[in-house]
């Protein structure tokens, strides 16, 4: 009889011991839950809750709530676990990394370009980055992945897809010509050497592309990525400085063949080759030709009076070399705010933003010019628009309300964007399509 109760007793306390487990579990969970449900409401406040072009896509009813997508994922708050599935908080600080897509140990994740009501424009391209026109390539920013580290691995590929469809029968200067020396067209140069090809790369600015014209002290990458001819480089949060000082090693230890501020005006397919021509009248001719060039082909201007004055800029090179100036930044993206705050300690800095709130920022830049507002270091317009350029003076227009401020000015930084180089690209042969939320990867069957 005493052998029973000992067993019943030890039966009950395994059982509540099993039960406060599964009851701790459950109540863990419901908090989780909530305090996602709270960060969702934030996002949507703060209008960070949509994306903005690449974006992961659960599918809830494979979701086994594992984890190991929000563990993977390097940025903050992109996605968690609600009601015991995973959930959307922040799709606008999605940056293509792909990481919570090759993560997930039940393939129910999904990458999207452009959702149904906001459209991407991206160029043609296959799978092995090839675009309509045969013979011409397209890796990088402008195909839809800005993220250095896959601009980098499109590079490569490209560079192996076009090596297997390469003529050397064919007459022409070069095995390939590279349009761009950003990260996609460094990595493609670099690899183009490698497999011993007689390739030629033209910058229509300096060594680095878009990241060139980045502030100095910008972070510009968030995990390790592997160079040609140089191996793994894992610089997970370096300065733009660094980041060109090692591209500049590279290119000129492997003797690359880059040409700098040579702009091109037009790339003419013939029967057999290209036939490349920059502003400056040279002309060149190869067996393939690969773009990447990035999405920014020029700046996207306001169209305002005054904006042709010469103390309107739409990059910031420089920023500890200003001081002491009442300056305007416009826009609020990441560049606008990155160079906003690059300038606040030694400036009177006034930011103009055309919506109400700032969206799309990444999480340190959207602490960071939280922090600034609340210490008046910055002063933000939300809802304006510059109506004018004067001398030493601007116009806003505020949208919500017909008032119209004047500033003091001595400076003024517009960052609206680039325009896609849609006519560079159509005078190639190149169709241009607006995808409306289309899978960038999906797992196959």
């Amino acid at each position: 009889m005493e052998a029973l109760i000992e067993k019943l007793v030890t039966y009950l306390v395994v059982t509540i011991f099993i039960v406060a487990i599964i009851a701790i579990y459950l109540y863990r969970q419901k908090r989780n839950s909530r305090i996602v449900e709270a960060k969702i409401a934030i996002a949507k406040e703060e209008g960070m809750h949509e994306p903005v072009s690449l974006h992961p896509v659960i599918d809830v009813n494979s979701c086994i709530k594992s984890g190991a997508c929000i563990t993977a994922c390097p940025e903050k708050d992109i996605i968690g676990i609600k009601d015991g599935k995973a959930t959307i908080i922040n799709a606008s600080h999605c940056i293509g990394h792909g990481a919570c897509f090759h993560a997930c140990p039940v393939q129910a994740i999904t990458l999207f370009i452009g959702t149904e009501k906001r459209g991407v424009e991206l160029p043609h391209v296959d799978q092995t980055f090839e675009s309509n026109v045969p013979g011409v390539y397209i890796a990088g920013e402008m195909g839809g992945m800005g993220l250095i580290k896959n601009s980098v691995e499109q590079g490569k590929q490209a560079v192996e897809n076009l090596i297997k469809k390469i003529d050397k029968s064919v007459n022409a200067q070069y095995d390939l010509i590279i349009i761009g020396a950003g990260p996609a067209g460094v990595a493609a140069s670099l690899n183009a050497k490698k497999n011993k090809l007689n390739a030629l790369t033209l910058e229509q600015d300096s060594l680095g592309g878009t990241v060139f014209t980045f502030p100095r002290q910008k972070i510009v990458m968030t995990s390790a990525m592997d160079l040609p001819l140089h191996g793994k480089v894992k610089l997970f949060e370096t300065s733009k400085l660094e980041l060109l000082n090692l591209w500049t090693e590279v290119i000129s230890k492997n003797q690359i063949s880059l040409i700098e501020n040579a702009k091109v005006e037009s790339v003419t397919p013939t029967d057999k080759y290209f036939i490349t021509k920059t502003l400056s009248g040279d002309e060149y001719t190869s067996r393939k030709v690969l773009l990447a060039i990035g999405r920014r082909g020029s700046p996207r201007k306001l169209n305002v009076p005054g904006e042709e004055s010469m103390k309107v800029a739409y990059r910031l090179l420089e920023p500890e070399l200003i001081e002491g100036k009442k300056i305007l930044v416009v826009g609020g993206g990441d560049s606008a705010i990155e160079s906003a705050l690059l300038l606040v300690d030694q400036n009177q800095v006034t930011i103009s933003y055309r919506s109400e709130v700032f969206g799309r920022l990444k999480p340190k830049n959207n602490e960071k010019i939280k922090e600034a507002i609340a210490n008046n270091k910055v002063n933000v317009l939300f809802n304006s628009n510059i109506a004018g350029i004067e001398d030493h003076q601007v116009k806003i227009q505020k949208t919500d309300s017909e008032k119209e401020l004047v500033l003091e000015n001595d400076l003024v930084y517009i960052f609206a964007g680039g325009e896609l180089p849609t006519q560079f690209l159509e005078k190639i042969g190149i169709r241009i399509t607006k995808k409306f939320g289309e899978a960038i990867l999906k797992h196959e069957e």
